[in-house]
């Protein structure tokens, strides 16, 4: 290992520890003797590391007084090695087949343990046993203040989602190669699929390509629709890179209509109207404003225009190393904004039978307003025009 690569991994240990020692911290604020974190992206977010244990229990305890400890199945316990739960100095213990997992996890709680905050990807069966493991506990949900923690991107997240951002630019950068009249909304998805890792992702995690009346339903996927001429199509795109950060983009293309005909009046008005606010709520953000003022400053744009019964989504979502996090951009979310929130801004218009319009890009809170994490254009695209 280089000197270079030696202080870049001391930098993230110690990162690791200070995000384990806020995590403390917030269990005193909200009254949890201890936090229990499961395999997933909050594992990942402390530890920077998760393996997954299928039905097998693996937790991390985190008390409010006292070290963390990480309980992991005995066949598992390789998986560890080399990860910087060592240079962290988190003792791992482990329990084997055959043995009571929730036994062994009560062993490592602190012995006063009474309130036990489980995270939002923990299983039921896992904190349900975890609860009847300690006399009296007292279940609670901790995910409302880890999303404290991750909400707020550091100099490095934000570098990763830039990246994640860049490469899924380039990805909607190449939709006229596939995107065209006669072939299916799946065999274009499956192109775009490719495409997403050819660019950087370690894998496509959702690919929607919802053309013509599809495109009014949010999270159509793809079918085996046949793409028309004239088509509104919306295409929504995104995937974790190897940093685990994520990407999430949309845009909307028009099929070139038969015989050089014009783009219907409607589809280009309905697009504009999208686009407007879109951008209205982008320059909505900075500091010092609250989640759901985002969401106003796009949907009174869509509103005027007597287009919000379309509007039927909230205006965007929390990413990071999951591509649905806090904060959202909706309506009775009081957050204010702070430096260094992601989220995204995608407003759209959905008229049932007929097409979808929807832009999205990743927006980052700056000292004074927004940082994009997604340059792609968003003028209206006409794809497929001979």
């Amino acid at each position: 290992m280089s000197i270079d690569q030696s202080r870049t991994a001391a930098d993230g240990v110690s990162a690791l520890a200070d995000r384990l020692a806020r995590l403390a911290g917030q269990a005193g604020v909200t009254g949890a003797d201890a936090i229990l974190i499961s395999p997933g992206p909050d594992l990942e977010y402390f530890l920077g590391h998760s393996v997954g244990s299928h039905e097998r229990l693996t937790c991390l305890v985190v008390p409010a007084a006292g070290e963390p400890a990480l309980l992991v199945p005995t066949l598992e316990r390789p998986g560890w090695d080399g990860t910087p739960v060592e240079s962290l100095g988190i003792p791992i213990s482990t329990w084997t087949d055959g043995e009571d997992p929730y036994r062994a996890l009560a062993a490592v709680l602190p012995p006063d343990a009474r309130v036990l905050a489980v995270d939002y990807h923990m299983p039921a069966v896992h904190a349900l046993n975890a609860q009847a493991s300690v006399t009296g506990a007292e279940l609670t949900l901790a995910g409302e203040a880890i999303a404290e923690l991750r909400m707020r991107k550091s100099n490095d997240e934000i570098a990763a989602l830039a990246a994640a951002g860049a490469a899924i630019d380039r990805v909607q950068l190449r939709i006229s190669e596939w995107l065209r009249a006669g072939r299916t909304e799946n065999q274009v998805a499956a192109d775009i699929a490719q495409a997403i890792v050819a660019e950087g992702h370690q894998r496509p995690d959702f690919v929607i390509v919802g053309s013509g009346p599809n495109g009014a339903s949010p999270h159509h996927e793809a079918s085996d629709r046949v793409i028309e001429p004239g088509d509104v199509v919306v295409i929504d795109i995104g995937g974790p890179m190897p940093s685990g950060y994520f990407s999430d983009c949309t845009r909307t293309y028009v099929v070139a209509p038969p015989d050089g005909g014009q783009i219907a009046a409607d589809a280009r008005e309905v697009y504009d109207l999208v686009r407007r606010a879109q951008a209205a709520a982008v320059a909505a953000v900075r500091p010092g404003v609250s989640a759901e003022s985002v969401d106003a400053a796009a949907r009174t744009v869509i509103e005027a225009a007597g287009f919000g019964n379309y509007f039927i989504t909230r205006t965007g979502h929390g990413i990071g190393l999951e591509v649905h996090e806090h904060p959202y951009m909706v309506v009775g979310n009081k957050q204010v904004l702070e430096p260094g929130m992601a989220f995204s801004v995608e407003p759209g218009i959905y008229l049932p039978g007929r097409f979808g319009v929807r832009i999205e890009d990743i927006v980052v809170v700056g000292d004074h307003g927004p940082v994009l994490m997604n340059t792609a254009p968003t003028e209206l695209t006409i794809v497929g025009a001979s």
